[in-house]
C-alpha cells in the first residue's frame, strides 16, 4: 500500500463566519491514505468556531484512518487552545 503525504494550507480566518464554508470545503482532504498536514501558517485569526473546526477536523482524520498533523499554528491560535483548555485535545500538535 503506498502511503503518502498531503500537505493543505488554511489560509484567512477561522471564525464563526467563515468556518462552516471551510468545513463543506474541506471534506475532499480527508480522501487517500497516509499523512494529512494542514499547514495553518496564513490563519490571520481564529474564534472558538475555529477551535471547534480544529477538533472536528481530528474526528474526520480518524474516521478516514488518516494521521493528521496541523504545521505552523500561530502563535494567537496556539494560545485560543491552551485557554481553553484543549491542549490534550490537540496532543502533540502544541509545543
Amino acid at each position: 500500500m503506498n502511503m503518502s503525504t498531503s500537505t493543505q494550507s488554511v489560509t484567512g480566518a477561522l471564525t464563526f463566519e467563515t468556518v462552516p464554508g471551510l468545513y463543506r470545503n474541506s471534506a475532499s482532504w480527508f480522501a487517500g491514505t497516509g499523512e494529512l498536514i494542514l499547514d495553518l501558517a496564513q490563519v490571520e485569526r481564529a474564534d472558538s468556531a475555529g477551535l471547534a473546526l480544529l477538533i472536528e477536523w481530528l474526528r474526520h482524520a480518524r474516521a478516514a484512518n488518516r494521521t493528521l498533523r496541523f504545521a505552523n499554528i500561530p502563535a494567537p491560535v496556539q494560545t485560543l487552545i491552551r485557554i481553553n483548555g484543549l491542549h490534550d485535545a490537540l496532543p502533540n500538535h502544541i509545543p
